[in-house]
């Protein structure tokens, strides 16, 4: 395709998209989307020929990589041999990617709910949770996001959530363990588990064991922070949720399938929950899919009592066959093993070797392929490089930082005053190294706003 050629589809594009979409998220007068022409495993590009390191996995779904052969054969073959089936038919294609999905859940997770998405998957394990219990309360953490349908925007604790609040949903919030900011004045990562978990048990305790449902975590928190839980958190929230009935909600939608560099990021800590949503990396976004890996006994609950919940793309043909292959792709070639080999050797590395040259860095953390770079403007106070949830001019200096990553060729992903490194789990060495040069030099951008 010629250059001039090239310009008038990216201009099409672009005027189509101003003309008929509406996009999420945004004030529609004031964005302006990239027109994307392609991608291939770690990049994507444009019709300019610009080309970007998708340091952002997209939305840190796409774990495989852009356009993996073997995915994009299998939805074609499945789209050739049976493009749709209602949810209520069996069919090999939906068994198997329960299967596979339910062999590489923690415990006895083994039955397989699918939904199209990750919100829908948190909705059903709520709804789960209370039918099992008869409860009406689910608990969850201020820094969460988890999704946004009616009862997933209200469990979620960053701003996303006010416009749709509606303070009736039976939700109740609580902090969770973070030590750079801690709440619970503490010095230690010993000491802010401790303390985390008292404060958790003193909500239960107010709010009333007998009317909670659910504690519903993000496993390791995602788009409000990267944060990796300490040592023995997980387990106390498991032994709270025993010792009072309490079904125990992980929401692995964003840390699955290989972005900690586990296939399930409860796996670093041996905890079992009784609930586990997912989507997103269990086929790479492919074709949408989400669902819940449910215990024996809620399964058991709705044994001869009818489950009443459903979609009418529960399971799709085209969206398990991505799924069947992408995790067939990842065990046969190692990109779960890869995923925690990059972020041991070069990520977790490489950005600790940028905190220590840049003032704007106030702390580094992750594991696998999620990481997170909080930007500060002062290290001594902590002072966030822009206030929290800032817009406009206010957000200016983050803005500027974004900007540089770009102008470097490196899409990043940026919310409030941090950058994801959260790139595909396929990722290279060579590709890893490439995207922290280019932070190198969009960090200096961010140090011209600090007091150093």
């Amino acid at each position: 395709m010629s250059t001039g050629s090239s310009k008038s589809t990216q201009a099409a594009v672009k005027a189509a998209d101003r003309a008929h979409v509406f996009h999420p998220w945004s004030a529609q007068d004031l964005i302006d989307p990239l027109v994307v022409a392609g991608a291939e495993g770690s990049y994507f590009w444009d019709h300019d020929g610009n080309r970007y390191l998708d340091f952002s996995s997209q939305l840190v779904n796409t774990n495989i990589g852009h356009q993996h052969p073997k995915v994009v054969a299998a939805v074609q073959e499945q789209a050739a041999r049976l493009c749709t089936v209602a949810p209520g038919f069996a069919v090999d294609v939906r068994s198997e990617a329960a299967r596979l999905i339910a062999r590489r859940t923690p415990g006895d997770l083994d039955k397989i709910f699918f939904t199209n998405g990750g919100a829908e998957a948190v909705e059903n394990a709520v709804r789960m949770a209370r039918l099992h219990t008869g409860r009406p309360k689910i608990l969850s953490a201020y820094r969460s996001y988890h999704g946004a349908t009616a009862a997933a925007i209200n469990l979620t604790g960053d701003p996303r959530r006010w416009p749709s609040d509606t303070a009736s949903a039976g939700v109740v919030h609580f902090w969770g363990p973070y030590l750079y900011r801690s709440h619970f004045h503490a010095t230690s990562e010993v000491q802010e588990c401790e303390r985390a978990l008292a404060h958790l048990e003193e909500v239960v305790a107010f709010e009333g064991p007998q009317t909670i449902a659910a504690i519903v975590l993000e496993t390791v928190v995602g788009t409000a922070g990267i944060l990796v839980p300490p040592a023995g958190y997980l387990a106390g929230v498991r032994e709270i949720c025993d010792r009072y009935g309490i079904v125990f909600v992980l929401d692995e939608v964003m840390a699955g399938f290989g972005r900690t560099g586990r296939w399930f990021a409860a796996d670093h800590w041996g905890v079992v929950p009784d609930l586990l949503t997912f989507a997103k990396g269990v086929n790479s976004g492919y074709v949408p899919l989400g669902g819940v890996a449910i215990s024996a006994e809620i399964a058991a609950t709705f044994a001869t009592r009818p489950y009443p919940g459903g979609l009418t793309y529960s399971g799709h043909p085209l969206a398990c066959a991505s799924a069947v292959a992408t995790i067939n792709a990842m065990a046969d070639e190692g990109i779960v093993e890869n995923a925690a080999r990059i972020g041991a050797d070069v990520l977790g590395p490489g950005l600790a070797e940028l905190a220590e040259r840049h003032p704007s860095v106030g702390e580094v953390r992750g594991t696998g392929v999620f990481w997170a770079l909080e930007l500060v403007r002062d290290r001594e106070t902590r002072e966030p490089l822009v206030p929290y949830n800032a817009t406009g001019e206010a957000n200016g200096p983050m803005a500027a930082f974004a900007a540089a990553c770009r102008e470097g060729g490196l899409w990043p992903f940026v919310n409030m005053n941090r950058t994801h490194v959260v790139p595909p789990c396929t990722i290279t060495e060579a590709e890893a190294k490439e995207g922290l040069a280019v932070l190198d030099t969009a960090l200096t951008v961010a140090d011209a706003y600090t007091a150093a």
